[in-house]
């Protein structure tokens, strides 16, 4: 296995201590590309990413199923504000 100098481990560190802000800033980004999206193919595909970016955030699969089944940017961009306000997300 290889080892990290200190700077690496401690950048690893920080990345796994601010992973659910960095997720939540990737939804964020995707509820964007999600409005913008002008084809059927493109927007599928954006929300298998959403799908597994909220997944990594560790929300309830019943909320995945609902915010991703309602093919609604809206919808995720709603929940998105939520969690940004300080509502943990429903896990």
């Amino acid at each position: 296995m290889a080892e990290f100098s200190n700077h690496q481990r401690k950048l690893i560190n920080r990345y796994y201590e601010n992973r659910d802000d960095i997720m939540l800033t990737k939804v964020q980004e995707l509820v964007t590309e999600l409005y913008l999206s002008e084809t059927k193919s493109k927007t599928d595909q954006l929300w298998k990413r959403v799908t597994k970016a909220l997944e990594n955030l560790k929300i309830k699969p019943s909320v995945i199923e609902h915010i991703v089944g309602s093919q609604d940017p809206s919808v995720l961009a709603s929940n998105v504000q939520d969690w940004l306000k300080g509502s943990a997300p429903t896990r």
